[in-house]
């Protein structure tokens, strides 16, 4: 049937349908009863292998204020493998739903609208971030939502992720897409991007100035890769830390001022016992770290934050080259989540620990603003059809991938596509 032209979006013919194959176009607007997804079940928790399966689902149904999105690309986040082995916990523990759609990164088109949508019409593309919450509380009007007892990470804390055809979001969880970006590269920044842009921006009176030093733990990978950029659009000097020697270019040529191989030192792991000969030999070679930082930056000048995601194994460390007066902020426990380290120092230099937790629309739109604005690289490392999805995870879970940002396509049929036109001329046909 033919259409008329939505969001830019000209005509097409497409058959309507109550199920579509992967990559094959329902004609716009048409919302099919059931679509594809990746699904975990509570029963199937363990590797992302065996914990995800490709099943045909009802195609969620949208409440007033939300949208429903056709995803082109999906981006793949360590929350996908949390979500597979159900650690650290479950998510069927919060949402209670049978199944469990992982996936907190997308971009896509606006497929259906609620009838309060107002901002977002069908066919409008779109890359989504992943904070969703009720918005009726005192944080969601006035303050933080971040703070709001009703916050939740979609795709991990809610059951709908990007990982099928179609999405179901907020209405304000949706943000232009970078145009001159492929659907794979705009699908695979959102998460990071903003997340990073809080931990840098978002916790004042330590938001980042002109001239700090900044270490960024695992600055070769998707966090990593974002902060650096993000310190150097702020004036700032990044020092990247990473774990393989070949990935020094890389973190070089996003502009960190200085890279430190952390395999060159052997102070990871909880901290020892205070006053002990372990504890004694652990503070020689933190010693030892914090030259190294001091090579970079000039003696005596420690770095003013942390970007801190590891926890577990580097926190000791973190939190001793912390300058007086300065901040570790911490977003996860990738290594895990028992945290130690030596209180003296905290309390007598003054420092600060923060928790940082995604981001609110303000900043991550403010972060996709630099994105439309061509100022970041979205550091895109590998992109894998959409059959390759639970491989995609594994080689996260065993840190096999590659410097940068993992997607996955969904619908786009293949790599290297900018439009919807596109999409529909390399697609299957009905």
């Amino acid at each position: 049937m033919a259409l008329d032209t939505h969001g830019g979006i000209a005509q097409y013919d497409a058959p309507m349908k109550d199920l579509y194959e992967m990559g094959e176009m329902p004609p716009l607007g048409h919302v099919p009863k059931q679509m594809y997804a990746w699904a975990i079940r509570r029963e199937r928790h363990g590797e992302p292998t065996t914990a995800m399966l490709q099943e045909v689902v009802e195609t969620p149904q949208l409440d007033s204020n939300e949208v429903l999105v056709l995803v082109m690309a999906a981006g793949v986040n360590y929350n996908g493998v949390w979500a597979a082995l159900g650690e650290p916990i479950s998510p069927f523990d919060g949402h209670k739903q049978p199944y469990h759609i992982a996936g907190s990164d997308a971009s896509g088109i606006v497929w259906a609208v609620g009838d309060k949508v107002k901002r977002w019409k069908v066919g409008d593309e779109v890359v989504i971030h992943c904070n969703q919450d009720d918005g009726d509380d005192e944080e969601c009007n006035g303050g933080d939502p971040m703070y709001s007892p009703t916050q939740r990470i979609w795709g991990y804390e809610t059951p709908d992720g990007s990982f099928s055809q179609f999405t179901r979001v907020q209405a304000q969880q949706l943000m232009p897409r970078p145009q001159h970006l492929t659907w794979e590269e705009a699908a695979c920044y959102t998460l990071t991007l903003a997340t990073a842009y809080r931990m840098l921006f978002g916790h004042e009176p330590h938001d980042l100035k002109p001239g700090q030093n900044v270490l960024v733990w695992g600055a070769s990978g998707g966090l990593g890769s974002y902060a650096i950029q993000l310190i150097n659009t702020a004036g700032a000097n990044a020092i990247g830390v990473i774990s393989d020697e070949d990935k020094r270019d890389f973190v070089m040529g996003l502009g960190a001022k200085g890279v430190i191989n952390r395999r060159d030192f052997k102070c990871w792991g909880q901290l020892p016992k205070v006053n002990t000969p372990e504890y004694a030999e652990w503070f020689k070679e933190a010693r030892r770290f914090g030259k190294a930082i001091w090579d970079i930056t000039g003696k005596g000048n420690n770095v003013d934050m942390v970007f801190e995601h590891p926890g577990e194994s580097t926190f000791p460390v973190s939190t001793f080259v912390c300058k007086k007066g300065g901040m570790v902020v911490i977003c996860a426990g990738t290594t895990g989540f028992n945290c130690t380290f030596d209180v003296r120092y905290m309390w007598m230099h003054q420092k600060r620990l923060q928790g940082s937790h995604f981001a609110h629309l303000k900043q991550a739109a403010s972060a996709n603003k630099l994105m439309l604005e061509r100022r970041l690289d979205p550091c895109m490392s590998e992109v894998f059809e959409w059959n390759d999805l639970p491989e995609a995870h594994m080689k996260m879970l065993r840190n096999e991938h590659k410097p940068g940002n993992m997607a996955v396509l969904v619908q786009s049929p293949r790599t290297g596509l900018r439009t919807f036109e596109d999409a529909l001329e390399a697609g299957p046909k009905a």
